[in-house]
C-alpha cells in the first residue's frame, strides 16, 4: 500500500509540474522523440536509460514535492550529540526532507522547478541517500526497501504516459500546487487532464 501511493502521488506532482512548465514539457517529449521515436512505443529498458532529462524532472519534483515530507521516525538507542544538539535516549527524531531540499543555504534558487540542477556534473545526485540534501527515499540502513522497484516503475510510467499522449488541462482550470497530509502528501485538489495521441501510427495504441 506504501509502494503503490507513493508512487501514483509521485507521477500526479510530476505531471502536474510539466503542465506548470511547458518548456519542460516540450524538452521531454522531444528527448523521448529522439531516443524512442514517434513510430513505435517503448521496448526495452535501455531506452528508458536515455532518458536523463526526463530522469532529471523526477528528481527535481521529488525535491520540491517529497512524498514523505517527513522521514518515518528513529528512537536513538543512547543518547548522543548531534551538530551540538543534545538527542536523548529514546527520542522519537523525525527528519524534515522537505525543509531540506528547499534549503537556500544548499539549492541555488530553492523554490524554483529546474531539473537542469541534476543534469550538470556535480548535480548528479541518485536516490540512495548518501548526500544529505537530497534524501527522497530516505538513507542507510532505514532507506525505503521498494527503491529499486519504485526507481523503475515510476520512470517506465511515467515515459508511457508522456509518450503515447498528449496532455492538456481542461477549460478554465488553473493548476495549483497545495498538499494535503494523509499516508502521503497528495495534491490538495488532483489533477485532471485530457490525452490526445502523440503516436503515428494507431495499431501502436492496440
Amino acid at each position: 500500500m506504501g509502494g503503490t501511493e507513493t508512487t501514483s502521488t509521485t507521477l500526479e506532482w510530476v505531471v502536474a509540474k510539466l503542465m506548470q512548465h511547458p518548456e519542460a514539457m516540450k524538452r521531454v517529449e522531444e528527448e523521448m522523440d529522439t531516443v524512442i521515436g514517434l513510430d513505435k512505443g517503448i521496448e526495452s529498458e535501455s531506452q528508458l536509460l536515455k532518458l536523463q532529462y526526463l530522469e532529471a524532472v523526477i528528481k527535481e519534483t521529488l525535491r520540491l514535492h517529497p512524498p514523505l515530507p517527513f522521514l518515518v521516525p528513529h528512537c536513538p538507542s543512547q543518547s548522543s550529540s548531534v551538530g551540538g544538539y543534545t538527542i536523548p535516549k529514546g527520542a522519537q527524531v523525525l527528519l524534515n526532507v522537505l525543509t531540506i531540499q528547499r534549503d537556500p543555504e544548499i539549492w541555488e534558487d530553492a523554490l524554483e522547478f529546474r531539473p537542469e540542477r541534476f543534469l550538470s556534473d556535480d548535480g548528479k545526485l541518485d536516490y540512495w541517500g548518501n548526500k544529505f540534501e537530497y534524501l527522497p527515499f530516505g538513507s542507510g540502513r532505514r532507506i525505503c526497501a521498494g527503491l529499486p522497484l519504485a526507481e523503475k516503475m515510476i520512470m517506465f510510467m511515467l515515459a508511457s504516459f508522456l509518450h503515447y499522449f498528449e496532455w492538456r488541462l481542461p477549460s478554465g482550470t488553473v493548476l495549483e500546487f497545495s498538499g494535503k497530509f494523509g499516508l502521503v502528501v497528495k495534491k490538495t485538489k488532483p489533477l485532471v487532464l485530457i490525452p490526445k495521441p502523440r503516436l503515428s501510427k494507431p495499431q501502436l495504441y492496440i
